[in-house]
């Protein structure tokens, strides 16, 4: 597992005396815009997929999991071969498989350009090269695995968008990469900041994000999250 799953809670608030606050200021949420070009579902669609990447996936597949017309958020890998989607191989920084998220959406309910937005906004922190918060490595980048040209474009634009109007202090890094393959996490990982909210890890930094999805965007906000496990 995690090192930092592995550290008891007394080990960590000491960890994390001197990186806590730098790491909070970081992870800080930002209210955006809306994207000036979205990208509507085809009219047959009933479901979209899209794949994030955004540090450590506990806290990526929670915020998506607090979205309304999210139907599920699995974590997983992306970016790498199926036999290297092994998390002790991923966390060792040993492969180039990035801690993923899939997104299984209503289009009907909620847009692509509305999924970045929350990316962008309050999941991650999109000037961070190779690290988010106390985690570092590639396998903690920011990156779209887009599906299409369709998922690209709105991408790319969200992104020119956000530089032009400077929202952000630092210039933005995230990475466009074609989705070749998105493979499931192991069980231990889905639901993880839902099943252990008292994790000391979960309260400093994912958690907030939870939070700041309710305070900048109620109106995408669930409070009742949408578990891989199917639990209430």
């Amino acid at each position: 597992m995690k090192r930092r799953a592995l550290l008891s809670g007394a080990a960590l608030v000491a960890a994390w005396a001197v990186t806590g606050c730098k790491a909070a200021a970081e992870s800080a949420a930002v209210k955006l815009p809306a994207p000036m070009l979205d990208s509507a579902a085809p009219a047959a669609s009933a479901t979209e997929t899209a794949v994030f990447a955004g540090g450590c996936f506990w806290g990526v597949q929670a915020v998506f999991q607090h979205t309304q017309g999210v139907l599920n958020a699995v974590s997983g890998y992306s970016g790498g071969p199926r036999e290297h989607a092994i998390y002790d191989y991923v966390s060792a920084g040993l492969t180039t498989h990035a801690e993923a998220v899939q997104i299984t959406y209503d289009p009907k309910q909620i847009s692509y350009g509305r999924l970045l937005q929350i990316l962008f906004s309050v999941a991650h922190d999109p000037t961070q090269l190779n690290r988010q918060g106390p985690d570092s490595g590639k396998h903690y980048r920011s990156a779209i695995f887009y599906q299409d040209a369709r998922q690209k474009e709105v991408a790319e634009r969200y992104i020119a968008q956000l530089e032009v109007a400077k929202v952000f202090p630092d210039k933005i890094v995230t990475r466009l990469t074609p989705l070749t393959a998105f493979y499931p996490a192991e069980p231990y990982h889905q639901d993880y900041a839902t099943l252990n909210p008292n994790s000391p890890y979960i309260a400093q930094f994912d958690r907030p994000k939870i939070i700041s999805l309710r305070t900048l965007m109620p109106e995408v906000y669930r409070e009742t999250p949408v578990l891989v496990s199917g639990r209430k």
